[in-house]
């Protein structure tokens, strides 16, 4: 389906929806992540670099979804209010598998942001577009046409520019080597590997089930923070040092310290509180959109909301300007509405240069995720 007017109101609303939360979410994380407080008693005031507590807290967010939706399922029938919530007898285990990519994902890209410049932990997320659109093809059967190509060429020349740029303008943050950067940088590309292969599992086993979205994403939040804080007992124990153990005992993540921390200084309560909120709608928005339109339509909006997340960091002063950023940033987009096929092909397609794809024509109105109607199933 194509970006643009041939979606639905309701598309348009889950639209907007992900990427104002989305980037709310990455902007109050970023926030946490340059507080400081102390920790423990008897600890002095440090940076509060707590990865694997704050994607606790992202999975805390996610499982919320599951109990708005008990909670609207039991409303309705307290009411005798008729309410399809779709296919109720699937197996809540088929959201295992991408509770864990998101999990080890996040996590990746909370530890890569400690090494690494913001601007590039933001653009680098860009490459999710070019992840997804090969295993498309390769798992769901996907065939990319030129502007999808095209697209994947230009997204990448984009990322490449703004990566130079980080290296070349940026200057040099206390506390951050050039090996970091490279090591930050790194994990980074590996979480957007392991992020297309989670919109990837969740279409192929999503979209055939009829399985209410929020629903979804509660099952993958209880999962996740199951699984990760089960984690955190271990990681207690597992002296690392810098740059992966960067608080006061040296460990790979001290849940205690950060707990500590967090009711210690407000701003660092209010980052995670505005983390957890936000990313109860920004998962419920992108499980939607990947149900009601593709894995790709809801990686090329996660990558839009880069550019949001830059110009607010540029309004903030947490980055410095630079022109080859922006003509970075500049091909990045051009290259996701070429994918989108918004820019370049429609044109060529009305004076009738290329043929019209007839699977971009007369998109199919879709159903709500919790649609009231005048045939009650609840499954």
């Amino acid at each position: 389906m194509s970006l643009g007017p041939g979606w639905t109101g309701y598309q348009w609303f889950l639209a907007i929806l992900m990427l104002v939360t989305g980037s709310i979410n990455t902007l109050t994380t970023k926030f946490a992540d340059l507080q400081s407080a102390p920790g423990k008693p008897g600890t002095d005031s440090h940076d509060f670099d707590h990865p694997f507590l704050q994607a606790s807290g992202m999975f805390i967010g996610e499982f919320s979804c599951l109990v708005v939706f008990k909670i609207w399922v039991w409303y309705h029938r307290c009411r005798s209010l008729p309410l399809d919530v779709g296919n109720q007898k699937f197996n809540p285990f088929v959201f295992l598998a991408p509770a864990m990519c998101d999990m080890t994902g996040t996590s990746l890209m909370y530890i890569g942001l400690t090494l690494t410049y913001a601007s590039s932990f933001q653009m680098l997320r860009g490459a999710v577009i070019i992840f997804t659109g090969l295993l498309s093809v390769a798992f769901l059967g996907r065939k990319l046409n030129m502007h999808h190509w095209s697209g994947i060429f230009l997204v990448l020349v984009g990322l490449i520019l703004v990566g130079v740029s980080d290296f070349i303008f940026k200057k040099q943050e206390a506390g951050v080597s050039r090996n970091g950067v490279v090591t930050g940088d790194l994990l980074i590309l590996m979480a957007q590997v392991i992020a297309a292969i989670q919109m990837v599992v969740e279409e192929k086993f999503v979209s055939g089930q009829n399985i209410p979205p929020m629903q979804g994403v509660g099952w993958e939040g209880l999962f996740g923070f199951c699984v990760l804080t089960t984690l955190l007992f271990p990681f207690y124990y597992m002296h690392v040092g810098p740059p992966f153990g960067n608080n006061p005992r040296g460990v790979f993540e001290d849940a205690l310290d950060g707990l500590w921390q967090i009711s210690n200084n407000k701003y660092i309560a209010l980052g995670v509180f505005g983390t957890i909120v936000s990313i109860a709608f920004f998962n419920f928005a992108g499980l939607s959109i990947t149900k009601e339109m593709s894995a790709t339509t809801r990686m090329v909006l996660d990558s839009v909301r880069t550019l949001v997340i830059w110009v607010f960091s540029l309004a903030v002063g947490w980055e410095t300007f630079s022109y080859l950023q922006l003509i970075g940033f500049l091909i990045l987009l051009s290259g996701t509405a070429v994918y989108n096929d918004m820019l370049f092909t429609p044109l060529l397609r009305k004076y009738g240069i290329i043929k019209t794809d007839r699977s971009l024509a007369n998109p199919d109105e879709r159903k709500p995720l919790i649609q009231e109607n005048g045939d009650p199933s609840f499954g």
